[in-house]
Order: C-alpha cells, then structure tokens, then sequence
C-alpha cells in the first residue's frame, strides 16, 4: 500500500516528493518571472508623479525628462514640501537664492521665489538650471549632474585642475564623496525611469 506522501504520474508509477518539490519550484520561478515582467509591478516599485509638469518642462527647456524625475527622486523622493535643512524647497530642491538668480537669467517672473512649493514653478526652474548647466559644461550630462549637486564652481575648478575629467569611468576622482554617490544614483534611477516610463513620453 502506497504512503500518502506518494501520487501516481500518467503511468501509474508513483511520483517522490523530491519530483513534486522540484516542479514547484520551477512552478514558482516561472510565476515569478512573468510576475517580474509585468510593467505594472516596475510601476510599482518606482512610482513617479507629476509627470505632466516633468513633461512639460522638460519639453519647453530640451532636456531628458527622465534626468527630471532621477533627480526629484533623489532630491527629495517627490515630496512637494520638501525643505532641506540649508533651506531648498521642493521637488527639485531650489534654494531661493538660485530663485532670485534664475528669475534674471531665466526671464521668470520674480514672483517664482514665492512659489517654489508649487510643483509646476519647482519643476519649471529646476529643469531651466539643468539646461543652464548643460551649456555651461558643453552638454557633458555626468559634469551637469555633479554641478546640480556640488555647484558649478567646484566643478568647473575640478576640470580646470585635472583634477576630474569629467567622464563616468572616472567619478572616483571626485574629491567630494556625496557628489560620487550622487551621480550614480541618479545615472541609475534615470535609467530605470526610462526602461518602465518610455512609452509615456515617446
């Protein structure tokens, strides 16, 4: 008499539990892929929001609405209420000074500095500096987003000493740590957002 533990295949001869456990698990692993393969899971998993002012932004300034959203997401994880402790506010972390200076350079309206809580005017401002910044460094993107970062100033000091060339496979020459950390993490989420978010910008 056979055990409970034991079933019979299409043969009639008894399949182990040691079969049975191996064909779950490739049961499971195949689940798990298609699971994976879901755009709706990645969604999921990296969220963006206020994705028509990105858009928008990004489109009136020329630049990749997917560095917009890599760095919200860094700066402040799409928190609208944002305020570091140095006083940026925002999506895109704008301290009024860069404001003020923007409202000139940029011809906004200087009444921006009152609504850099605002998504539309955060997003707005922040992707014009990322366009400043592209001119300012021949549009090398690593040079760009160092510079949102660390500041123009010392980045410019650092290609002008040698100290940085200014390519990725050197961002370990970076004398600041948070700006080598900063880079990646943007080239990552940037990335990432373009995979899952492509066809909602083509």
């Amino acid at each position: 008499m056979k055990s409970n533990a034991e079933k019979l295949n299409r043969k009639g001869r008894p399949i182990s539990q040691k079969k049975r456990r191996i064909s779950v698990f490739f049961i499971v692993l195949f689940v798990i892929f298609l699971f994976l393969e879901s755009p709706l899971l990645w969604r999921a998993m990296y969220p963006v929001y206020y994705k028509n002012e990105i858009a928008k932004a990004s489109a009136k300034h020329k630049i990749d609405p997917f560095l917009v959203m890599a760095i919200v997401q860094i700066e402040s994880k799409f928190d609208k209420k944002q305020v570091s402790n140095k006083g940026a506010v925002g999506l895109m972390q704008i301290m009024p000074s860069t404001a003020k200076w923007a409202a000139k350079e940029g011809n906004f309206s200087p009444m921006v500095v009152e609504y850099l809580d605002e998504p539309a005017t955060n997003i707005d401002i922040g992707s014009w500096y990322v366009s400043f910044l592209y001119q300012k460094f021949n549009g090398n993107p690593y040079a760009v987003i160092a510079a949102y970062n660390a500041g123009p100033g010392n980045v410019s000091r650092w290609l002008a000493q040698g100290t940085w060339d200014g390519k990725e496979e050197t961002i370990s020459r970076i004398p600041f740590g948070e700006t080598r950390h900063y880079i990646q993490r943007v080239l990552y989420y940037k990335d990432r957002y373009a995979k899952i978010y492509k066809n909602d910008f083509s």
